[in-house]
């Protein structure tokens, strides 16, 4: 059996980030459809229903997000009454966001962010294969020239928007 052409390892490379692109869109599709919530909406969301409430600025540091990118997910929950921002008891500079009830509801429907069941997996691996997998990630970056992207550890799929700044990052 003759060993695999250059070309066919060229092809089976951009097969296999198709899949993950692919992946990645049609779990964004599917939360996008059946729930109305972007994948990043979907972490901010659990992990306020974890924690019970947090600023802003909490929110942004424990889901790796940019405080702007934040905020303007936040406007968009607190529209779709799944967020309560209300000013501390404690400190009435501080704003404190709650989950609803509605978002409580939604987010037993809800599946689990796609990073998730990713992160299981990859912390199951050795550490030298998870170390092949980043420097391949790496390069694989360094190649497409994205070195200069902004990016969140968030997966999803879609337009590129903030909180009125058009930025490289997802929200």
């Amino acid at each position: 059996m003759a060993a695999p052409s250059r070309t066919d390892i060229s092809d089976d490379v951009l097969i296999a980030l198709r899949r993950l692109i692919r992946a990645i869109d049609l779990h964004s599709r599917y939360l996008s459809k059946h729930f109305g919530l972007t994948g990043p909406q979907l972490i901010i969301l659990r992990e306020l229903v974890r924690s019970g409430e947090m600023s802003s600025g909490e929110i942004a540091v424990s889901v790796s997000l940019s405080q702007a990118t934040l905020t303007g997910i936040t406007d968009r929950l607190e529209k779709r009454g799944l967020v309560t921002k209300t000013k501390s008891a404690v400190d009435r500079r501080r704003v404190v966001i709650r989950p609803t009830d509605a978002c409580r509801r939604l987010l037993e429907k809800a599946p689990p962010p796609i990073q998730e069941s990713f992160l299981e997996r990859f912390d199951k691996l050795k550490d030298w294969e998870q170390s092949m997998i980043l420097s391949s990630l790496q390069r694989l970056v360094q190649m497409f020239d994205a070195k200069h992207i902004d990016a969140e550890p968030v997966l999803t799929f879609g337009p590129i928007i903030t909180g009125g700044e058009n930025r490289d990052q997802v929200v």
